[in-house]
């Protein structure tokens, strides 16, 4: 069984300020779709908090897959992408250009996010957009695929 962690990426959800409904979102869709949840945290927007994060989630929570949420545009404080480039040691491009390709079905908007995906040793990391409906329908463009994908970070052929 695939295991997933999900960090919602918010100063205000961090704050107390919101609710976090997009990691709900995430968690909800992963668990429609057979992947177990392991753990689910939320970080204000600051770099080193992420990348700290990301790596304690790849480095010893044993989850295959790490989903992102938030941080991904284009105001001053969005520095997932950025975080997630400093802690992966190889990127995984395709992943957000279905992301990507998906969200222009719906809005021109979806040009803007700037998330990425990459592997921190077998751990997959992917950043999805904020936005709870966002969020899903950007998971949704990929997970049909995950299974491929971590099977092959495990060591399995393509």
């Amino acid at each position: 069984m695939m295991r997933a962690a999900i960090l919602t990426i918010s100063d205000s959800c961090a704050a107390g300020k919101r609710n976090d409904e997009s990691g709900p979102a995430v968690e909800k869709a992963l668990i429609e779709n057979g992947i177990e949840v392991h753990k689910r945290k939320i970080v204000a927007d600051e770099h080193d908090n992420i990348v700290r994060e990301l790596r304690r989630l790849s480095d010893g929570a044993g989850v295959d897959v790490i989903f992102t949420t938030g941080g991904t545009g284009l105001g001053p404080r969005d520095v997932t992408p950025e975080a997630t480039e400093a802690v992966c040691g190889r990127m995984v491009p395709g992943l957000v250009e279905m992301i990507r390709a998906r969200g222009l079905e719906k809005t021109r908007n979806a040009a803007l996010s700037r998330g990425v995906a990459g592997i921190r040793q077998s751990t997959l990391i992917i950043n999805l957009p904020g936005s709870p409906k966002g969020a899903r329908e950007s998971l949704e463009a990929v997970i049909d695929i995950l299974p491929h994908a971590i099977e092959m970070l495990r060591g399995g052929g393509h």
